[in-house]
């Protein structure tokens, strides 16, 4: 049975491919890119075709949303300074600080990226990243019940820890993926980061059950390392899984901008028919919405300290956890009084 509470996220999802409204002309190079808050997905995944952070001529882009608004004025005087245009793409903020406003959320990773595709003359990477999408629509919409790669992707994953790994030149995968899947599946995954093979041959060897109710989630193309470390990790996890790009990318961008924000929007999906699974709602938790307010100066810090409206925050008693289910359940519990024990064991 699926929950319907991630239902407002689905049909946007669906609505997505061919939904860019933005700028299409090209900016002067050379290009430099920046990317911080909810702009810093969407300046990874372009890194593709902007390899370069800082341009001393040209255009110097600064993707940003309005809580990162103190790093991107910075970013983009230092830039002004080294004698380059400065392009401000963002969720938010003074008028003096937005050149380009995308929408905020989730689909603020396809809005930027896409601008940035088109502005950095990579017209056709565009087009190409909007039929690859169309094309992941088709199969893993609402109505496709049989043979929804992302529905039964987000089975295999429930229940349990995803490990994220990619090759070098796609490391905006892992991130991409482990943003989703908390900020839409309220998942937690996990990134490998660095040798895949240091990770895979010592990560699990003095506690074998941690690689218990893990997945292994080899994002886009794997490199000859990835491989081996996916014949190592067969032993050592539950399960190991290959993440292909989708069918259709261009035999010459193989890997390219296109496909890594095709497979972007792809956990975008996956994220949320796991949302449905797990029966939580995959829209941003409050708790986010006043965390970005104070970081943009809107909103008072004291909302971060308590639940807000009959929030549940913690889920779960750590101390009757801690103590195990033989504890007495009508039992007194003095949690000071723990503490001091634990202190006088300590001396």
């Amino acid at each position: 049975m699926w929950y319907t509470g991630a239902m407002d996220l689905l049909p946007l999802l669906e609505r997505l491919p061919g939904s860019y409204a933005g700028p299409t002309r090209p900016e002067p190079g050379p290009y430099g890119l920046i990317g911080v808050g909810e702009g810093a997905l969407a300046a990874h995944l372009a890194a593709t075709l902007v390899p370069f952070t800082r341009t001393r001529g040209g255009t110097q882009f600064v993707v940003s949303s309005a809580d990162a608004g103190d790093a991107a004025r910075d970013y983009a005087d230092l830039a002004e300074v080294s004698g380059a245009a400065v392009r401000r793409v963002s969720t938010g903020g003074s008028v003096g600080d937005v050149d380009v406003l995308v929408p905020g959320g989730v689909v603020t990773t396809y809005h930027a990226a896409q601008y940035l595709a088109h502005a950095t003359g990579h017209a056709d990477q565009a087009a190409d990243a909007e039929l690859l999408l169309a094309n992941l629509r088709d199969r893993c919409a609402p109505h496709v019940e049989e043979g929804n790669p992302a529905r039964d992707l987000a089975w295999t994953l429930w229940g349990r820890t995803p490990l994220l790994l990619a090759a070098p030149e796609a490391d905006a995968l892992p991130h991409a993926w482990q943003s989703l899947l908390a900020r839409v599946g309220k998942t937690l995954a996990v990134p490998l980061l660095g040798d895949p093979l240091i990770l895979a041959t010592g990560a699990f060897e003095a506690q074998h059950e941690k690689g218990d109710a893990k997945v292994a989630l080899l994002l886009g193309d794997p490199d000859p390392a990835l491989g081996v470390a996916r014949e190592v990790l067969e032993s050592r996890v539950d399960e190991v899984l290959h993440v292909p790009y989708p069918e259709g990318v261009s035999p010459d961008q193989v890997g390219g901008y296109a496909a890594q924000l095709a497979l972007w929007y792809f956990g975008a999906w996956v994220a949320a028919y796991l949302a449905e699974r797990y029966g939580v709602d995959a829209a941003d938790p409050p708790m986010l919405a006043r965390a970005q307010a104070v970081l943009a100066g809107e909103g008072d810090p004291a909302t971060l300290l308590a639940p807000q409206g009959g929030e549940d925050v913690r889920r779960t008693n750590l101390v009757r956890d801690w103590r195990g289910d033989e504890a007495d359940e009508d039992e007194d519990y003095d949690e000071d009084l723990d503490e001091d024990e634990g202190n006088s064991e300590e001396d």
